[in-house]
């Protein structure tokens, strides 16, 4: 084993957090985040602010290490769709918390991207 396989070993145990949810394609999700604004005020501090995100999971994307795990979220706004691809072992995430699943039949949903209003909903799971 050789540095670089040590290092990032290492970097794996640092950035890998306990407590990650299980989530699945078509989940309801709200994911909170940590952000940094980059004017600092008078007294020199940065300011911050938690905000939330709140959508569908329709993409989730593992592979051999898993500190790399990302989900894509989809929300509605303003008539028009936005995603956002989030780091599951990111330092900026407080908390993910799953307030719904869905029934979905696929592995990744990115057929919504074409569809708006009622045609865009999935199917509720009640497990």
């Amino acid at each position: 084993m050789n540095l670089l396989e040590k290092t990032v070993k290492n970097s794996d145990f640092f950035y890998k957090k306990e407590q990650v949810p299980t989530l699945k394609i078509g989940d309801t999700v709200k994911v909170v985040i940590y952000l940094e604004l980059p004017k600092a005020d008078e007294s020199g501090k940065e300011k911050e602010r938690i905000q939330v995100y709140e959508g569908v999971i329709i993409s989730k994307h593992t592979n051999e290490n898993p500190t790399n795990a990302t989900i894509t979220v989809r929300k509605m706004f303003q008539g028009g769709g936005i995603e956002k691809v989030f780091l599951l072992n990111s330092p900026w995430i407080k908390e993910i918390t799953s307030l719904s699943s869905a029934k979905v039949r696929r592995g990744k949903l990115y057929y919504l991207r074409d569809r708006m209003g009622k045609s865009a909903r999935l199917k509720r799971s009640f497990t």
